[in-house]
């Protein structure tokens, strides 16, 4: 009996260490999987940061707004083709985090928890079936020694009932009562041995069943548990692979394409384009005359070669100053020396041109102003550059115009419709924003003649707009009768040099007609200048403006001025303050008050 006690309990203890060793082995199986799923998150995680640093790269080196026009050459086009491609790069790394995360660690996080789950209850089946079969055994042990108690007792009151039986000195009553307590005894014996047995055969059918068949469907289940474990950590092994598979094709195309832009450059058509964008259209200069400073000692003393030669010297001289004049606005050069003419003469030739007149108040408004900002008409370009500054202007204020027509026929239609059908909106509705766009056509209109008037100045079909007409003093109003005379020089080439950029110095064929020979004579001509230009009006000022620049008036916020020359497109306003002080100031600054009077009243040249 000891032995077969031994032997259930040595069972029942190898059936314990079995169970908490595969306790240890599937929980150390979970923390594999999710081992695994923690580190393809920080796969994903590198690859987002990849992704994120190639897209910072490829935007920080994007060309800018000024940078637009590098597109024209093959190699600024084939490097932005680059920096795309490699933008469409960084999203094929975006895309491997992605399907890492939707197909691996999504569904491996998933399974972790089903898995968990699953393996709770395989050992709490196998707990139970243990702990019901050790309540089984307990009973039966307890069954056991209750038969034996039994059997003892028995034993002791057999032994008990012959001993009385064997005295005669005993009285039959008490033989009677012990004999009848030992048959008690012995019933109650064979009652628990029958118990005992019975329960035994219970006990050896459940372990019996315990053995062969719960145990070893729980122990099952749980194989094919660490099974499907098993197999789905190969699968999510080769998805990780699978996922990088898929997007080569993708990443090929991009390299694909970024050999194809670099087998695209064109150094000949680049070179072109850069000739072709600082052409500036300028003829070269003539060839310089020689200049012979022997004349002095073939000169005789006689009268005749005196007077003789005094023609030549003058020829000599002029010739002189013109070969040193090689280009109107270098700053080295000399004014040639003016013949002595009359101030009155000099004024007359000046003001008989309209073009020239319109010269030099624009050299006059540049040299004093010096703007840092280019001006609106591009006349700080060459010729060339200047016409295709334009020309790209026009393009996009036509573009702009056709904009608002496309934007007018759609709310005509819709106006139209309204009118047919008035359930379906108010057509007065729209008249607003016809009347807008209408005057947003006009004005862009008006801007497009603007430019195409410059563009004709700069392809020589027209002549040079004349500034505006204004009241002259009584010294030019007798120059009226006399034509005017034309110029076919404009005033946008007049300021240029030979390298393309703007010279501050006026011509020399304009200083020769202004500039007076005598500070009397200059003072003529300021206050002539002066009289042409009359008040018109006042302003006010709305902010603070410093005038720091030359030829610029400073001004405080609320102060008066007078208005002595209106916005000629600039942006800037000639005021007076008094006799003495004056400038310009720019337009935004300030508000002006346009006198109708003093302006109907003006006379113009």
């Amino acid at each position: 009996m000891d032995l077969i006690k031994g032997e259930t309990l040595l069972k029942v203890q190898l059936l314990r260490d079995q169970f908490d060793n595969l306790e240890k082995h599937t929980q150390w199986g979970i923390d594999f999987v999710e081992k695994y799923t923690k580190f393809v998150k920080e796969r994903t995680e590198i690859e987002l940061s990849y992704a994120r640093q190639i897209r910072n790269l490829s935007k920080k080196y994007q060309p800018k707004k000024k940078e637009e026009d590098d597109n024209k050459y093959t190699w600024c086009r084939a490097f932005h083709s680059t920096l795309n491609e490699l933008n469409d790069y960084a999203g094929q790394h975006e895309v491997i985090a992605e399907n890492m995360t939707s197909q691996i660690i999504a569904e491996l996080t998933r399974y972790a928890q089903e898995i968990k789950t699953e393996r709770k209850a395989h050992f709490h089946d196998g707990r139970k079936a243990q702990q019901h079969l050790e309540a089984s055994w307990k009973q039966l042990e307890a069954c056991k020694r209750k038969f034996e108690r039994d059997c003892k007792e028995a034993d002791r009151a057999q032994q008990y009932f012959e001993k009385l039986d064997a005295d005669i000195n005993v009285t039959k009553a008490d033989v009677e009562k012990a004999r009848q307590q030992a048959q008690m005894r012995h019933q109650m014996a064979s009652d628990s041995k029958n118990e005992y047995s019975s329960y035994l055969q219970k006990f050896n059918q459940e372990q019996n069943e315990h053995y062969y068949t719960i145990i070893p469907n729980i122990f099952q289940n749980i194989q094919v548990m660490e099974e499907k474990r098993i197999e789905r950590m190969g699968e999510s092994l080769k998805t990780f692979a699978e996922v990088d598979r898929q997007i080569l094709p993708i990443i090929g195309k991009c390299l694909d394409g970024i050999t194809q832009v670099a087998e695209s450059i064109e150094p000949n058509n680049d070179s072109s384009q850069v000739i072709e964008s600082y052409k500036s259209g300028f003829e070269p200069p003539g060839d310089v005359e020689f200049e012979d400073y022997g004349q002095a000692m073939k000169r005789t003393v006689s009268e005749t070669s005196l007077t003789n030669s005094r023609p030549d010297n003058r020829a000599d001289r002029s010739s002189k100053a013109k070969s040193k004049t090689l280009w109107p606005f270098n700053k080295k050069s000399k004014t040639p020396k003016q013949s002595k003419e009359p101030l009155s003469h000099r004024f007359n030739d000046l003001m008989t041109s309209k073009s020239k007149m319109h010269c030099l108040r624009s050299l006059r408004r540049g040299l004093s102003l010096k703007l840092s900002s280019n001006p609106e008409d591009f006349s700080h370009l060459p010729p060339e550059q200047r016409r295709k500054k334009l020309q790209a202007k026009i393009d996009d204020i036509n573009k702009d115009i056709q904009k608002e027509m496309d934007q007018r026929d759609a709310l005509t239609k819709m106006k139209e419709v309204y009118i047919k059908n008035p359930q379906m909106g108010d057509p007065n509705s729209v008249d607003p924003r016809l009347a807008e766009i209408a005057q947003n056509i006009e004005k862009l209109q008006v801007e497009a003649q603007k430019f195409e008037g410059w563009l004709a100045e700069v392809e020589g079909r027209l002549p040079v707009k004349s500034e505006p007409p204004r009241r002259t003093s009584v010294l030019y109003e007798t120059q009226n009768s006399t034509p005017p005379t034309t110029n076919n020089n404009n005033c946008a080439q007049d300021r240029e040099s030979p390298d393309g950029s703007y010279t501050e110095e006026p011509s020399s064929e304009v200083q020769s007609k202004v500039q007076p020979e005598t500070a009397e004579s200059g003072d003529e001509f300021d206050d002539a200048d002066e009289e042409m230009l009359p008040t018109i009006g006042t302003c006010k000022a709305l902010y603070p403006f410093e005038g720091v620049n030359e030829g610029t008036i400073a001004v405080t916020e609320g102060e008066l001025l007078y208005v002595i020359e209106e916005d000629k497109g600039d942006g800037w306003t000639r005021v007076r303050r008094n006799e003495e002080e004056e400038g310009y100031v720019p337009t935004s600054y300030v508000e002006v008050f346009l006198d109708s009077n003093a302006k109907g009243a003006i006379t113009y040249i």
